[in-house]
């Protein structure tokens, strides 16, 4: 791969030829798109960690959405900077270090755009219904191998992936650089994996977008592995990152204002990572907590970025043949203490009341809507005549753009399953909890 073909300001989905030269702009734009689009504000209401609190501070979806678009911007503007000094080439063609920036902020702002209520308990309970139980199981021999494979594993990313580029769900026509920057896991669910790859340790699109990131990936001319699977673009590596960082250092400073852990304890793990910058005398001189720890993420953060860049700017040329695959943050200095706050974070943070408590109604929530849904849509399309008022009621409750698709009546088992999934995993936790509550007949006058 070359960093002239990986930058490409074509709008997926619209058939217009744009000189890259006068379209600088365009890669700001995709920020722009994402930020006003309907699926990025629900994320408001879907939880990061912990359930919605009455401390404002915590974060949310979206807070963190934001927060790793900044950190992804900071770090590939710099390494920006630092590959056009050394790539004529690129230069030349009009590529600026702010294009760098703009296209991984725009990725990074979208990369939970997939992700159903309740984060990881939502998406395991998708797919434990097909996989688990009978009604789910009665799919399986109606639906072909691979579409099975996508049934029995969602995958947060490859349904964010669908949510950019499917034109029924008014897909965002983003650039072909953005969407490839946005796939850390480009390969399909029945690819051979290689786990000691860090781009094949999940999947990035289901079976009926396959052509879709094919497209992509041929613009680009990203290096094909197997027949779906291909090397990741550069700049997801930095994607990942900028989750990362993020996820490490919020999570343990919003467990610290839930009182889950001790500032002291706080204050060691990140004074770790910041270095000589950290001061126990500047730091005793804040008294609010909120600010001492803003102060302490903000230089733990900066100290992060310097550390991802140079690993990024020693391994490019390994990282564009696809010889390192593995994530920036554990290869730097600081990826020992990342560990630490990873082991702590596991064990007072995921492992906390409140959390699991959310996670347990969230396998119950999803399942039972899932199993609804689906029953009812399978039942009303392909057996009518059997179909429960209960049945029909149910299948009224789905918006108007979701049931003006299943009208469609060229559609597969699979491709129905999936509208059905796809208005699952698009709820927010309220709207997923009130429906629940509704099936299940907690109705209050």
């Amino acid at each position: 791969m070359n960093w002239l073909n990986l930058f490409s300001a074509k709008r997926f989905g619209v058939s217009e030829s744009v000189p890259l030269a006068q379209t600088r702009s365009r890669f700001e734009q995709d920020y722009d798109r994402i930020i006003f689009s309907h699926p990025f504000r629900k994320l408001q209401d879907k939880t990061q960690v912990f359930p919605m609190p009455e401390d404002d501070f915590v974060h949310s979806r979206l807070t963190h959405s934001l927060e790793v678009a900044i950190v992804g911007r900071s770090l590939a503007k710099e390494v920006g900077k630092i590959i056009l000094s050394k790539n004529v080439d690129l230069r030349v063609s009009g590529i600026k270090y702010q294009d760098f920036g703009d296209v991984v902020s725009a990725a990074c702002l979208a990369h939970d755009l997939g992700n159903p209520p309740f984060g990881h308990s939502g998406e395991q309970s998708i797919s434990s219904f097909f996989l688990n139980t009978e009604e789910g199981q009665f799919f399986e021999s109606m639906v072909k191998p691979a579409e099975w494979s996508d049934l029995i594993n969602f995958e947060g990313n490859a349904q964010g992936f669908r949510i950019l580029t499917n034109p029924n769900s008014g897909g965002l026509s983003l650039t072909y650089s953005t969407l490839a920057t946005f796939t850390k896991y480009p390969l399909s669910s029945t690819s051979k994996k290689v786990h000691t790859r860090q781009s094949q340790h999940k999947f990035g699109f289901f079976n009926n977008d396959f052509t879709y990131f094919k497209t992509i990936a041929e613009e680009l001319q990203l290096t094909k592995i197997a027949e779906t699977n291909w090397l990741r673009h550069p700049l997801a590596f930095l994607v990942e990152a900028a989750d990362d960082i993020c996820y490490s250092i919020i999570d343990l400073e919003d467990a610290t204002r839930l009182g889950l852990i001790s500032f002291d304890q706080t204050k060691t793990l990140l004074a770790e990572i910041i270095g000589p910058k950290f001061s126990e005398e500047k730091l005793s001189k804040i008294v609010d907590l909120n600010e001492k720890l803003g102060v302490l993420r903000a230089l733990a953060i900066y100290q992060l970025i310097q550390e991802v860049v140079s690993i990024f700017i020693s391994k490019e040329a390994k990282i564009l043949t696809g010889e390192f695959d593995h994530a920036l943050t554990d290869k730097i200095p600081s990826t020992p203490v990342l560990e630490k706050i990873s082991s702590i974070s596991v064990k007072y943070i995921y492992q906390s009341g409140q959390v699991l408590e959310r996670e347990i109604a969230g396998y119950e929530i999803i399942e039972k809507l899932t199993a609804t849904f689906c029953q009812a849509v399978f039942t009303i399309k392909n057996n009518s005549k059997f179909a429960s008022t209960k049945d029909k009621k149910v299948f009224r409750v789905l918006p108007d753009a979701f049931k003006l698709q299943l009208k469609n009546d060229q559609l597969s088992v699979y491709e129905n399953l999936r509208i059905v999934i796809d208005f699952i995993s698009g709820l927010t936790d309220s709207n997923a909890s009130r429906l629940f509550k509704i099936i299940s007949g907690n109705v209050k006058n």
